[in-house]
């Protein structure tokens, strides 16, 4: 790699000298072709995450870059830096997390991680297998901010990790950071649902409303995430404006009615793989 000194060459940085956006960093792409591809290789194995961080590769946002300066170079963008460099050691201690009262987002969290059997570091070994290079930049820790606040998404909207649930907080992030790529898999994921599970279950009255609560969510990337472990769960959805997710909940219902496990939805042996971040 070209040495630089980013504050010579007068790429914007941070007060300690971390450039905006490295000079070696490549330009992205827009490449909708591979992204399908990327998106049929999913639907044939929906654990193969990192085919998730392909998509959103090949599918970049305009809107990216001008939100990753907004925070990164803000007084609050300097804060979360200096406290919460990077979240998986935070949020993989959960001997320190299990010190908080319980009822807060931390106790809720340590149980969804921990009845699921995954860590924030086995996110971070996901997206590592996509092969992308890593740039000493403030692009990068947005970045990896975006990937390691998922799992707290499903903690805050309720939302499992079963297929639909997956589909909504893939919306909700959406509401929160706009990407062609959260589009592509919550709604093209949601419709292979309703394709291959046939039922009355409200699929996309809740894939909707979970793209209007991720509208109406202040941005959970630019929030102290160890405050936030810190409230009370149900004080800090009345915060963050998330209300219950009643038509999800209204699908699971139904499903269980018509004899449908909402856990396996797809558990046939002739179908194709459901998308899941």
């Amino acid at each position: 790699m070209t040495e630089h000194n980013p504050i010579e060459s007068g790429v914007a940085c941070a007060r300690d000298g971390t450039p905006l956006r490295h000079p070696d960093r490549p330009q992205p792409k827009y490449r909708p072709l591979a992204a399908l591809g990327h998106f049929r290789e999913l639907l044939k194995d929906k654990e193969n995450t990192a085919e998730v961080f392909r998509i959103y590769e090949a599918l970049p946002s305009k809107h990216f870059m001008p939100r990753v300066r907004e925070l990164t170079l803000s007084e609050q963008g300097e804060r979360l830096r200096a406290d919460e460099p990077f979240l998986p050691p935070i949020l993989d201690d959960h001997e320190a997390l299990r010190k908080l009262p319980e009822g807060s987002v931390a106790h809720a969290y340590c149980d969804f991680m921990e009845s699921e059997g995954l860590t924030a570091a086995g996110l971070v070994e996901e997206s590592e297998k996509a092969g992308r290079p890593t740039w000493p930049d403030l692009v990068q820790w947005y970045g990896w901010r975006q990937r390691d606040t998922h799992d707290l998404m499903h903690v805050l909207t309720g939302y499992g990790r079963d297929a639909l649930g997956e589909q909504c907080v893939l919306l909700f992030t959406h509401g929160q950071s706009p990407s062609q790529g959260h589009l592509l898999l919550g709604y093209a994921g949601s419709l292979h649902i309703k394709r291959l599970v046939r039922s009355r279950a409200p699929v996309m009255k809740a894939v909707r409303q979970a793209h209007r609560t991720g509208k109406a969510c202040p941005s959970l990337v630019a929030m102290p995430i160890r405050e936030l472990l810190a409230k009370d769960l149900q004080v800090a959805r009345a915060e963050l404006n998330i209300p219950d997710p009643h038509w999800y909940r209204e699908c699971h219902r139904v499903w269980r009615e018509e004899g449908i496990d909402p856990y396996d939805l797809l558990a046939k042996p002739e179908r194709a793989e459901m998308a899941a971040a």
